[in-house]
């Protein structure tokens, strides 16, 4: 970033103390296009404008109207704005009629679903139906069945902000991917470079995760799809992103570079070695063995014919025959090693072998005489 960039915007927490906004209400604010932003340099750091900050500083109901329209209430407070109470506007969540824009975890460990309140009221207005009586036979069955679609919604208001934030097919896709567990990724994408690259521009976590393992886990549960149908639809998803990114441009593999382009390939020149000057070609000699016939070793009484050697190319170059080396066993300190000892029985073998030998001819080692001991 150059010093005139520097000058012309400014950092997030500071646009959010000028805008007199919260961080969690600033941050709510860029998701819903509020506040537009710009890219700052390289990574995913971004800035705000200054004539931004103009803009939203000149409307007429700066700052009350701009903090409404990105107020979040919890479930208490959303039923006091429609004037039903906390259970029926749980009802009336679990069933999908309300989308949550985040959640927390309180110190119980339980979920905490918070509301755009500007939404709350825009539902009151057009389903009146729902806030007065008994709710229809199909919302009673669907609540006796358990279900719950505010992670789902969530997920689903998380995925279309994603989406709209960027045009890279790439960065798309990784955003849906984001909401598979690995291992149905590894099904979809079966590509390693793929997959490492999908997972190098996965979007980062949602802000307010906690830091606790246990709370953590919880919260990271919810950010992954779980439902069946919603499991098949993002894979779908996935796949047909993944042809868009691969028209597009490849994912880069090893050895290559991201600085050209997300996924170009930086083309590598090969280095030419220095010339390497051959040995002398020395005559390969047989080497004689001691003990061996001209026609072989027999083996099991049979006779084994001596392979010949393989006749060398003329334009081989002959490669000298050097003998095996004996492998040496490093011996106890103050002993000779042997090294030129043929190869036989190990000496547990032979110590077993002798100890039969000697219980078969009825050899018994004579007893040694204890000596007497003196008692006091």
């Amino acid at each position: 970033m150059t010093v005139d960039e520097g000058a012309r915007t400014v950092t997030p927490g500071r646009a959010a103390q000028e805008l007199e906004l919260r961080r969690d209400e600033f941050r709510l604010a860029v998701q819903f296009g509020l506040v537009r932003t710009v890219p700052a340099g390289e990574g995913e750091r971004r800035r705000v404008e200054r004539c931004e900050l103009d803009r939203l500083r000149a409307a007429p109901d700066f700052p009350a109207g701009l903090r409404e329209r990105v107020r979040a209430v919890n479930t208490g407070e959303a039923a006091a704005l429609l004037g039903i109470t906390a259970d029926r506007f749980t009802r009336l969540a679990r069933t999908g009629h309300l989308s949550p824009v985040r959640f927390s975890l309180n110190r119980y460990r339980a979920v905490v679903w918070m509301y755009l309140a500007q939404e709350v009221l825009e539902f009151g207005l057009t389903c009146p139906a729902l806030l007065t009586g008994r709710l229809p036979l199909d919302l009673r069955e669907r609540l006796a069945a358990h279900e719950d679609r505010r992670p789902r919604n969530w997920r689903a208001r998380r995925l279309g902000l994603l989406l709209r934030a960027t045009e890279d097919p790439w960065r798309r896709a990784a955003a849906i991917a984001s909401l598979l567990d690995p291992v149905q990724v590894a099904e979809v994408v079966d590509d390693p470079y793929e997959r490492t690259h999908l997972d190098r521009l996965r979007p980062p976590a949602p802000g307010g995760m906690p830091v606790a393992a246990v709370a953590r886990e919880i919260a990271e549960r919810l950010t992954r799809a779980d439902d069946p149908d919603e499991i098949l639809w993002h894979r779908l998803s996935l796949a047909l992103a993944l042809d868009e990114a691969r028209a597009d441009r490849q994912a880069p593999h090893a050895g290559e570079t991201s600085r050209v382009g997300v996924g170009a390939r930086v083309p590598t020149v090969p280095t030419v070695p220095a010339k390497l000057s051959m040995p002398r070609a020395v005559p390969a000699r047989a080497l004689p063995v001691r003990g061996l016939p001209a026609g072989g070793l027999p083996v099991g009484g049979l006779p084994v014919r001596a392979v010949p050697a393989p006749v060398a190319a003329a334009s081989a170059v002959p490669v000298p025959v050097v003998p095996e080396p004996v492998p040496t066993a490093a011996g106890p300190a103050g002993r000779p090693v042997v090294t030129g000892r043929p190869p036989g029985r190990s000496v547990r073998g032979r110590l077993l072998e002798r100890l039969r030998r000697g219980r078969a001819t009825g050899a018994a080692r004579p007893r040694r005489r204890r000596r007497p001991v003196a008692w006091p």
